[in-house]
């Protein structure tokens, strides 16, 4: 029962986060939709740390290569979705309003992708790693 609370929880924090991002893009004022190629890395940022977990071994937590790089690419992408509305609205390609909004689901939307691998990324009775 707490695995479906978590994926309600869950499922509504990214229902926020997308609406962040939808009300950088739809209200008059704002009306250009250039903020939603944040989307693109808001599905590349679990990636590398997928390919990392069915790469590597966990005979040695302490140091392992594959997972460093995962961590660093997937930082990459990150920084990347935060500085792409700021690099927008310093170009006045969008407004400073609309920027805020991107950013502000930026923060909801990553935390729900984080707290979803907390949640069930340790878990093997879920099986969703075996896929």
């Amino acid at each position: 029962m707490s695995t479906v609370k978590a994926l309600v929880g869950l499922s509504f924090s990214g229902a926020i986060g997308l609406t962040f991002l939808l009300l950088g893009c739809a209200p008059p004022q704002y009306g250009v939709y250039w903020p939603m190629f944040v989307m693109v890395f808001y599905i590349l940022s679990p990636i590398p740390g997928m390919i990392s977990k069915r790469l590597s071994d966990s005979s040695d937590a302490s140091h392992n290569p594959c997972k460093e790089m995962a961590y660093f690419i997937t930082t990459g992408i990150v920084v990347s979705a935060f500085g792409l509305p700021i690099v927008l609205a310093r170009n006045t390609t969008i407004a400073w309003g609309a920027c805020a909004f991107v950013i502000t689901g930026n923060v909801v939307v990553f935390l729900t992708i984080f707290g979803f691998f907390a949640v069930f990324g340790n878990s093997d009775e879920l099986g969703w790693e075996q896929c």
